[in-house]
C-alpha cells in the first residue's frame, strides 16, 4: 500500500510539472517581441544570416557592411544611427 502512495504521489507531481512547464513556455513565446532585419550596423563576423556577398552567417568582413544584417525588436532599427530595413549595398 506504501509503495502504490508513493508511486501516485510521484505521477501526480510528474503531471503538474508538465502542466507547469508547458504554461511558462507557451508564456514566454507570446512574450517575444517581432523581429526584423536591420542593415548597417553590424560588427566585421557578427552578421546574423547571409549577405549579397556571403552564403553564411558571420561572414561580413567589415564593420556595417550595408548587405549584412541583424535581427532586431520591431521597430528598433530605424532608431539606431546608421539602421536601415533595406539592403543599401550596390551588389544585390
Amino acid at each position: 500500500m506504501e509503495t502504490t502512495h508513493k508511486i501516485v504521489k510521484g505521477v501526480i507531481t510528474g503531471i503538474l510539472a508538465m502542466a507547469t512547464a508547458s504554461v511558462l513556455v507557451t508564456n514566454s513565446r507570446a512574450a517575444e517581441p517581432a523581429m526584423e532585419k536591420c542593415y548597417g550596423i553590424v560588427k566585421a563576423g557578427l552578421n546574423d544570416c547571409q549577405t549579397a556577398m556571403h552564403s553564411c552567417a558571420s561572414s561580413a568582413t567589415k564593420d556595417n557592411q550595408p548587405d549584412a544584417f541583424i535581427f532586431v525588436p520591431k521597430g528598433a532599427c530605424e532608431k539606431i544611427m546608421g539602421g536601415s530595413l533595406t539592403d543599401k549595398s550596390d551588389k544585390k
